[in-house]
């Protein structure tokens, strides 16, 4: 009886048969010998044309068809394909350091700048596990994302590249992929339409010494990128002489920026930030450990800034300038100053957020013209830390209370009072002073017997079409 042939696939020279043993050299290939005895009916087998690591490829042609009829068959995909782009798939693994490769599944690129290089528009890399370095290059800009005057020079540098295209990057996931980028922005998508960026780690920054460089862990300037599953941390590189780290993810000009179940830790600046012209949808995100503020909104930037959970920064999240945010159902604790905060001209529509144990106060209207809606909150235990940006309390109005909607809150347990420089609300639009009654430490359901149960506004039901209640888990927002 026949013995069946080997399968395909990548095989250690050790354990192949005495023909396969050596690997041929690249571009040449070495028949398989015929092992079945009288009688036997094989395809063709050949040992591919490179080898790795003592690894050689093996190929088998069970078609039977002649190379003639190989070529007439691409050249008829060909046709009927017209001028159709195929999106290529790309293969990028580290693991095999100073081999060029093609890109192909068996013989994948090396170094992921030059297969992003290499990429066509709407081309998809799979990186594979392993440590990717890029190679910094100077960055020089004429705009400044956050310069009183937009056109500045800056002297910045990059890491990895995405220019002129839209690529699909696909990790293994953050905790098996890692992109080393060893520059100021780390990964820079510039005049990339369509991007998505998934399953990395993002590390290993280093600070510019211009002052104006907005440094991050991924920059998006002329973009339309998605971010998912990403971990931007540890980006912690500091000098002396700037005052500004290395933030998390960076949206800029006429940018459109989705952030979805991402992680931005230990990092030397805000975890998000907007700047002139950019947009976003931050949702489910984990924003921990850093400097500045974990989400900011600034110039005319716009968001919609939904279940992410920020704590140990400076700052929560805050809109500035002329931004307007959507934010709720957000947990912001555990910050040095403010929770959230709007200021300038900018609009914030804050509900069914829990802001907890922060540092001076829960809520701040900071000027004359900014406006908005604070509903459905429960502001509690803030004020724990002396006076720095703001006073320990529950709300400080610094400007324009008469700007805002008010409502259905719930304001317990603030260091110095829920209120300062305006009335005290309690009682007032369904506002509470009142435990709220967690489950526990930590899980902040609300208990069978808490007063911010159906207590919200009224203006926003809960799933089932019952009125809302007051926190994170409640309105229409909620999951």
């Amino acid at each position: 009886m026949p013995y069946p042939p080997p399968t395909p696939g990548w095989w250690a020279a050790s354990a192949a048969p005495t023909d396969c043993s050596i690997a041929p050299p690249p571009g040449k290939s070495r028949p398989w010998p015929k092992l079945g005895g009288p009688g036997a009916v094989w395809p063709p087998i050949t040992c591919g044309g490179r080898s790795r690591n003592g690894y050689f490829h093996l190929e088998i042609d069970t078609t039977g068809e002649s190379a003639m009829q190989k070529t007439g068959l691409i050249a008829l995909i060909l046709l009927s394909l017209g001028s159709t782009a195929v999106a290529r798939v790309i293969h990028v693994e580290a693991s095999w350091l100073g081999v060029t490769g093609t890109g192909s599944q068996f013989d994948p690129y090396s170094d992921l700048q030059q297969a992003i290089d290499q990429a066509g528009d709407g081309d998809t890399l799979i990186v594979a596990p392993g440590y990717y370095s890029a190679r910094p290059e100077p960055y020089p800009e004429n705009l400044a994302g956050n310069t009183e005057q937009h056109r500045t020079t800056v002297n910045a540098s990059r890491g990895f590249l995405v220019k002129d295209k839209a690529l699909t990057i696909r990790g293994s996931g953050p905790d098996r992929t890692t992109l080393m980028t060893n520059a100021g922005y780390g990964v820079l998508f510039l005049n990339s339409r369509g991007s998505l960026l998934e399953n990395v780690a993002v590390t290993g920054g280093v600070r510019d010494a211009d002052g104006n460089a907005t440094d991050a862990g991924v920059v998006a300037k002329f973009s339309t990128l998605t971010l998912r599953r990403v971990h931007v941390r540890d980006n912690d590189h500091r000098l002396d002489s700037v005052v500004v780290g290395i933030g998390g993810i960076f949206g800029r000009e006429n940018s459109e920026l989705t952030i979805l179940h991402c992680e931005i830790a230990n990092n030397g600046w805000d975890g998000i930030a907007l700047y002139r012209g950019a947009t976003a949808y931050l949702a489910d995100n984990v924003i921990r450990e850093g400097r500045g503020a974990g989400i900011g909104i600034t110039w005319d930037a716009a968001a919609v800034v939904l279940r992410n959970r920020i704590s140990g920064y400076w700052k929560g999240i805050g809109t500035f300038g002329s931004s307007r945010a959507v934010v709720a159902n957000n947990l912001v604790q555990d910050c040095l100053g403010w929770g959230l905060i709007a200021t300038g001209d900018s609009y914030l529509d804050a509900s069914n957020n829990n802001v907890l144990h922060n540092g001076n106060c829960g809520l701040a209207i900071w000027s004359e013209t900014c406006r908005g809606r604070f509903i459905n909150n429960i502001v509690a235990g803030n004020g724990w830390k002396e006076e720095w940006v703001a006073p320990p309390v529950g709300l400080v109005n610094f400007g324009g209370a008469e700007n805002f909607i008010i409502a259905h809150n719930n304001f317990w347990d603030n260091s110095q009072g829920n209120y300062r420089d305006l009335p005290d609300l309690t009682g007032v639009n369904g506002n509470l002073s009142a435990d709220p009654l967690f489950l526990s430490g930590g899980d902040y359901r609300l208990g069978e017997t808490s007063p911010c149960r159906d207590s919200g506004s009224p203006l926003l039901s809960e799933g089932d079409g019952s009125v809302s209640d007051m926190g994170m888990h409640g309105g229409p927002m909620a999951r």
